[in-house]
């Protein structure tokens, strides 16, 4: 089982009910909206139903402990900051993420933190042929792979 970081790329016009409810589920509030889920059974099929709006893929530790340090928000409007997590957790950023890739903890097990991610459009774009176009035709919605921490990099 891997983490996989999902991104909502179009908004809320025209969206039928039962796909908005899904996004809503998964915390994909707003347009460039950001959650990091197990790849479960029951994730993929949310997925699918939503496929049409979002892109998906593997998310590495790197990409999660910038996305933690820049984006990550409590209850409130704060950043989380280290301090935070040694004052509640006794560790750092570099050792909860750790921890995370192991499966030993959650986003969760931070008090008062939000299980989703505020990001930017990205920076140069998006660079594809459309936003209603599959990554593998060339556009911007589906599966990317380990390309998504490209993507969410630029996008933070």
């Amino acid at each position: 089982m891997k983490w996989i970081a999902i991104v909502r790329i179009r908004g809320r016009v025209k969206v039928k009910k039962e796909i908005e409810d899904t996004m809503r589920m998964l915390r994909l509030f707003n347009k460039h909206g950001c959650i990091i889920v197990k790849g479960t059974e029951s994730i993929s099929g949310m997925i699918m139903k939503i496929k049409d709006y979002v892109t998906w893929g593997e998310v590495d530790e790197k990409t999660v402990k910038t996305l933690l340090e820049k984006r990550g928000r409590l209850a409130g409007k704060n950043k989380l900051s280290e301090s935070y997590l040694k004052e509640k957790l006794k560790i750092g950023f570099d050792d909860f993420v750790k921890e995370f890739f192991e499966f030993k903890k959650s986003f969760k097990d931070i008090p008062g933190l939000k299980l989703f991610f505020k990001l930017k459009p990205p920076e140069g774009g998006f660079e594809r042929k459309g936003i209603k176009k599959d990554f593998s035709v060339g556009g911007v919605l589906g599966y990317r792979g380990n390309k998504i921490n490209d993507l969410i990099i630029r996008m933070i």
